[in-house]
């Protein structure tokens, strides 16, 4: 069983804390989903999702409207108190369960194979250490589990990648929340033994202005059996 949060989304010893991003990032992330055209972007990550679910980094919740009703449970890991407390109150008008609970990715607090499915959605560009993150994901999931994700990653020309690898050097870590912009999601799931899906590389939002963070990848792997 999860561990299960208090009311007010406060734990202590929080292990990530960052009140400014995350107030700007609830802001920003609302506006997105409507004029970026986000949520529709995160109908096609969920869908056909069924049963258990373990969503990793879940923000503020703007995942939890858009599962389907084969899911019969969310267990809803974020390390972040006001995200989480967001999170908090978006699980409660959720149609489907939704359990909202403190843990990073590097160490999920549930018990092992208790999963038919993961999530991951714009949140291992900012995990301190990626295998180990990716690693736990395995763990949680039951054999043949999948694996749902949608990450920031390189993209553009030669000029756009050149300003993406300046700013991971430089400002974007500090200035959103840990993210960095040129992981390479679909290689490190082949690295940590995951069978790969279908997946399409977009950019966000989908027919609008190109930014450094703009190029994403969304798609599925599996826990091999």
């Amino acid at each position: 069983m999860p561990i299960r949060s208090a009311g007010s989304g406060r734990v202590s010893g929080d292990p990530v804390h960052h009140p400014l991003f995350a107030r700007c990032y609830a802001r920003f992330s609302a506006v997105a989903e409507t004029r970026g055209g986000v949520s529709a972007v995160r109908e096609r990550l969920l869908a056909g999702l069924a049963g258990r679910v373990v969503e990793i980094g879940a923000g503020n919740g703007l995942n939890f409207a858009h599962y389907p009703a084969a899911v019969c449970e969310v267990v809803a890991i974020e390390p972040e108190r006001r995200l989480r407390r967001l999170a908090l109150e978006a699980a409660v008008r959720a149609e489907v369960p939704v359990d909202v609970v403190p843990g990073v990715a590097e160490a999920l607090p549930v018990k092992s194979e208790a999963f038919d499915a993961a999530v991951v959605s714009l949140v291992l560009c900012s995990v301190r250490d990626v295998p180990r993150a990716l690693g736990e994901l395995r763990r949680v999931l039951r054999p043949g589990g999948e694996l749902r994700f949608l990450e920031h990653g390189p993209g553009g020309g030669g000029a756009m990648r050149l300003t993406q690898r300046a700013l991971d050097r430089t400002v974007w870590p500090s200035l959103a929340g840990g993210c960095h912009l040129t992981r390479d999601t679909v290689s490190a799931l082949r690295d940590a033994g995951f069978e790969l899906g279908p997946y399409r590389r977009l950019s966000l939002p989908e027919g609008g202005p190109r930014m450094p963070y703009s190029f994403c990848v969304l798609g599925s792997a599996v826990r091999p059996s």
